[in-house]
């Protein structure tokens, strides 16, 4: 009896560790085929743009016979794109940058004070998430006009602050309460005041957090297009996007050309990415470990 116990003991674990790698194996499936239909189109996409306008009509899908490099010289010049990147880094950096630390200043205040208007103030900013974008823009437009800053090279800031300081607030409030209160105590204990704490304490400790957010923002703001179109103008503060729509005529677009154009204004997003990668995993890990 004690040998039919123990052997049915062994073939147990044996039978959970079986179904763990049939779960792991078919996670592992669906995590590759997901990678696979989000990666195609931008390696689609870098692979015709070293293609001719001739072989790139002929055979989209294959490999260059010869890798055109003239592409990325004619996207350059074409769109401009010294100007167009000047332009977009200026404004992408300055609205994340602003939308990072006014969101920051406000989530520690909504997280770790109370106050009477707490709650209706989170409220507001979570309910800036529920409008959509696009429906502001002619108002948008009218308001940027009244104020006469259209066509003016801090005119895309405003509206790209106010419209991603809700979910910037969001993460980051939802961040900031799982700090125990212990920590600012000792602070005070110890003389900080209240931005002393802010800036040396809940910052540091928020970069997990910080970094998504600054990642959401950037990405958000560099291949921004709308408010771009509605609110410029002038093609010497005109942004990627924009410029990046010269390549399609009325009658015919070089695509080429097009295709260099975008691996161009992909590279920024990469390495920014990059950059901020080990504090984005870090912070998806942060709960994942006791102790």
């Amino acid at each position: 009896m004690e040998t039919v116990v123990q052997s049915e003991l062994k073939k147990t674990p044996q039978k959970t560790k079986k179904k763990r790698s049939v779960k792991r194996l078919l996670i592992y499936a669906v995590l590759t085929i997901f990678a696979v239909v989000n990666a195609y189109p931008i390696l689609w996409m870098v692979i015709n743009s070293f293609k001719s306008e001739k072989e790139f009509q002929v055979d989209q899908f294959g490999w260059p016979d010869t890798f055109v490099l003239d592409n990325y010289v004619n996207a350059w010049n074409t769109a401009n794109f010294g100007v167009l990147f000047k332009n977009s880094i200026f404004v992408c950096l300055a609205a994340t940058i602003s939308t990072v630390l006014i969101g920051a200043i406000a989530s520690y205040f909504l997280s770790r004070f109370t106050f009477k208007m707490n709650k209706v103030v989170y409220t507001f900013f979570i309910f800036g998430m529920l409008i959509p974008i696009h429906a502001t823009l002619v108002p948008m437009f009218i308001l940027i006009r009244n104020l006469g800053l259209l066509n003016t090279p801090i005119t895309l800031i405003f509206p790209y602050i106010a419209f991603h300081l809700p979910i910037t607030i969001f993460i980051l409030t939802s961040f900031m309460k799982a700090f125990p209160k212990d920590i600012e105590e000792s602070a005070v204990m110890d003389g900080c005041g209240i931005f002393r704490i802010f800036w040396s304490i809940i910052l540091p400790m928020s970069r997990p957090a910080l970094a998504t957010v600054i990642i959401l923002n950037f990405i958000y703001n560099w291949n921004e297009f709308s408010f771009a179109l509605v609110l410029i103008n002038d093609p010497a503060l005109q942004t990627l996007p924009l410029g990046l729509a010269s390549f399609a005529g009325q009658f015919t677009t070089n695509y080429g050309a097009q295709m260099a154009g975008l691996t161009m204004s992909l590279i920024p997003i990469v390495a920014f990415y990059l950059l901020l990668e080990k504090e984005i995993v870090k912070g998806m890990t942060a709960g994942a470990v006791k102790g």
